[in-house]
C-alpha cells in the first residue's frame, strides 16, 4: 500500500531532508585522500546525533552503520571500516535520518582526486539520470515507469548500463515503503499513478560496464559482477499540489 503524506507531514519530511542535504554537504567537503571510511561514518553518527536526529540506517535489518559508503565496485550497502580512500576513488554515500518519526534518504557520489575521464562522466550522467527521471513527472502527473524510463535511457544513450536488482522507493514514514521504483522499464514491476501526497525515494545506480552485480560476503556490500566502478544518486522528492518537490536538496 501506498503511504499518501498529508501537507504537514510533507513539512515534518521536509524538515529531515533539510538536516540530510547539510549534511551530504559538510561530507562533501569532509572526505578526503588518507581518511578510513569508518571516520567519514562516524563523522555522519556525530553530525545527525548533534542536531537531534537518528541515523535512520543504524541497526536497521541489521545493518551495522550510520552510512552505506560504496567505493568504486561496490554499487550500494558498503560497510565502513578500515578501508583507506585512494586518489581517483568515487565514494557513494548513502544516507537516512529519522528526525522526530520522520525519515529522510538522499545519495551521492563524490570524486576524489583525479578521478579518470570515464569514470567522471559516469558520475555526472548518473546525476543527470536522476533529474531525466524527474522531468517525466515534473507536473506531479504520470506513472511510476515514466521515471524509470527517463533514468534508463539517458544512461545507457551514454554507455552505461543500469542496476536491476535494486531500485528506488517510497518513504517519508519508513525506510521503505511502497512503491518501488525501477531504474528501468519493466512488465513485472507494478506502475501506480503519480498522485499528489507521495514521497519517493529516487536513486540511479549506474555501472560503468556490465549491469550484473553480487553481494559479498558480509551479507551487505553489493558489487559488480566485472569490477568496474559504480555511481548511486538519490533524493527524496514530494509531490505536491503545486508539482515536485526536491526536498533534499538545498
Amino acid at each position: 500500500m501506498i503511504l499518501i503524506k498529508t501537507e504537514d507531514q510533507i513539512k515534518r519530511i521536509h524538515e529531515s531532508c533539510r538536516l540530510l542535504a547539510q549534511l551530504h554537504e559538510k561530507l562533501a567537503g569532509f572526505v578526503e585522500i588518507g581518511m578510513s571510511t569508518k571516520e567519514v561514518d562516524s563523522f555522519a553518527y556525530d553530525y545527525i546525533i548533534r542536531h537531534k536526529g537518528t541515523p535512520a540506517f543504524l541497526n536497521y535489518m541489521g545493518f551495522p552503520a550510520t552510512c552505506c559508503i560504496s567505493i568504486n565496485e561496490e554499487v550500494i550497502h558498503g560497510i565502513p571500516g578500515e578501508r583507506i580512500i585512494t586518489d581517483g576513488d568515487i565514494v557513494s554515500l548513502d544516507i537516512g535520518i529519522n528526525l522526530n518519526g520522520y525519515i529522510s534518504d538522499a545519495a551521492r557520489t563524490l570524486m576524489i582526486g583525479n578521478v579518470s575521464e570515464r569514470t567522471r562522466k559516469l558520475v555526472e550522467v548518473t546525476e543527470q539520470s536522476f533529474f531525466k527521471g524527474l522531468e517525466r513527472i515534473e507536473n506531479g502527473k504520470g506513472r511510476i515507469h515514466d521515471i524509470s524510463k527517463g533514468v534508463y535511457t539517458h544512461a545507457v544513450n551514454n554507455g552505461f548500463s543500469v542496476v536491476r536488482d535494486y531500485c528506488g522507493h517510497g518513504v517519508g514514514l519508513e525506510v521503505h515503503e511502497e512503491p518501488q521504483i525501477p531504474n528501468y522499464v519493466s512488465s513485472f514491476s507494478a506502475n501506480p499513478r503519480i498522485r499528489e501526497g507521495m514521497v519517493l525515494a529516487i536513486e540511479p545506480m549506474v555501472n560503468q560496464g556490465s549491469e550484473d552485480v553480487k553481494v559479498l560476503s558480509d551479507g551487505w556490500t553489493v558489487v559488480t559482477r566485472d569490477g568496474q566502478p559504480s555511481s548511486h544518486y538519490e533524493h527524496t522528492i514530494a509531490v505536491t499540489a503545486h508539482g515536485i518537490e526536491i526536498l533534499t536538496q538545498l
